[in-house]
């Protein structure tokens, strides 16, 4: 028999510990009273969450009624006169009699496809165990409300799912696709790619997929690993003829996605998985669009443009409040000239076609740029933005175009927390940017 090879580790009875200790120095007795010491300064625990914000803390949500309201870029669809009568019954402005309702973001996404269906007798809403309520429930009780002929399951094929949805908007309807994860949608990818993307060009304009909006749940969620947190929004950008859209909060959700259903363009609806319960906001009950292909300046700032979309926009606001205020074991990784650095986060929601405008001013007067997204660095979206960059503020950069992303490996299981890019990640990528 081969001998263990397992290290012997000795017991320590307290016989034993007593006798290590009374070879060892016995320290001084202390000089106070009764020879006992008072501590007069006591640490104040951190709360629960910790100090630095999070989904459910961030200022980058809108948690009440008059914020929402005020969202940059809101178009109410309400009919005209039913709106005016509400208004002059309201006895207020034009938002008078609005209302709003705390949603998360899976909620959101019912309300806005609850409307689309509720408006327009054609639009259909099909997918793997959506009749069910779906895996993440965005389409509770809606086959109840609508109807199974209007709302219901589909076979376990994505391609056949993309076929089904191109052959609807082609005949006119509104075609309303769930994909279960993104990291699914490649068998759909040729019939979105060849056919969807180009039907109108093929056809002269005499037919397109324009009505097809194709929704997936994408990014992280902390376990999903491989099969059910990848983000592929970047294998799209050379697909001319479709749009590709990212929301970051439930009242971002509601009108980017009523406004892909409606687009004149087929839309790929990519919604990150883990805001669909952790973001909760304030939200229009009525029926409203945000604009697509535009991105939205969330913080203001001259020094450096922080550029992102979906979950890693609040890893992006944590990474801000460590530069403004460092807890002691960063704070002298972090100099202090630095701190108050002014810092523009802009969401650019629309992936493809990016907002290039929006972008480009701002590095312009910022001369830094720092982009950050979860999809893997070769051939992502932060390529291309930078080469576009690069390209047109070439003259007025103070440093490179820096992309702060997941790495170029399959996603982790246990160890999807190192992939994706977190607070300290970007930190660091912005201080480098700031220091160059």
């Amino acid at each position: 028999m081969r001998p263990s090879t397992a290290r012997y580790i000795p017991s320590h009875s307290p016989s034993s510990l007593l006798r290590a200790n009374s070879h060892s120095p016995r320290p001084p007795r202390p000089s106070t009273p009764n020879h006992r010491r008072h501590v007069t300064n006591t640490i104040e625990p951190a709360p629960a969450g910790g100090h630095l914000p999070s989904v459910a803390t961030s200022s980058l949500l809108r948690m009440t009624r008059e914020a929402a309201l005020r969202a940059p870029g809101l178009r109410w669809k309400d009919e005209p006169d039913a709106l005016r009568d509400r208004d002059h019954e309201a006895g207020e402005g034009t938002d008078g009699a609005r209302e709003t309702r705390k949603m998360n973001v899976y909620q959101a996404v019912r309300d806005a496809m609850g409307i689309a269906l509720l408006k327009d007798d054609s639009a259909l809403v099909f997918g793997e165990d959506v009749a069910f309520g779906g895996v993440f429930r965005c389409t509770m009780n809606l086959a109840e409300e609508f109807g199974r002929d209007r709302v219901f399951n589909t076979p376990l094929t994505e391609q056949g799912i993309a076929g089904f949805g191109i052959g609807l908007a082609a005949m006119g309807h509104t075609a309303i696709a769930e994909i279960q994860f993104s990291d699914y949608i490649y068998p759909a990818f040729d019939q979105l790619v060849s056919e969807a993307a180009k039907m109108r060009y093929r056809t002269g304009g005499q037919y397109d997929a324009g009505g097809l909006t194709v929704r997936a749940p994408c990014m992280s969620v902390g376990h999903g690993g491989l099969y059910h947190s990848q983000s592929p929004e970047g294998f799209f950008l050379g697909a001319a003829g479709i749009k590709v859209v990212i929301p970051r909060s439930p009242l971002q959700a509601k009108g980017l996605l009523l406004a892909a259903i409606r687009d004149p363009n087929p839309v790929v609806f990519l919604e990150p998985k883990i805001l669909y319960r952790s973001a909760i906001e304030q939200v229009p009950t009525s029926d409203y669009e945000l604009p697509l292909s535009r991105a939205e300046v969330l913080l203001p700032g001259d020094s450096l443009t922080l550029l992102s979309y979906g979950t890693p926009l609040y890893h992006c606001e944590t990474a801000l409040s460590l530069l403004r205020s460092p807890p002691p074991s960063l704070a002298h990784l972090i100099p202090a000239s630095l701190r108050s650095a002014q810092v523009e986060l802009i969401d650019l929601r629309t992936i493809l076609p990016w907002d290039i405008h929006t972008v480009i001013k701002s590095v312009e007067k910022t001369r830094r740029l720092v982009i950050v997204h979860e999809a893997g660095r070769s051939g992502g979206v932060g390529s291309e933005i930078a080469a576009e960059v690069q390209k047109r503020c070439f003259l007025r950069l103070e440093a490179p175009v820096k992309r702060v992303t997941g790495w170029d490996t399959p996603v982790p299981l246990v160890f999807e927390k190192f992939y994706i890019p977190d607070a300290v990640r970007i930190l660091d990528g912005v201080l480098e940017t700031l220091m160059y």
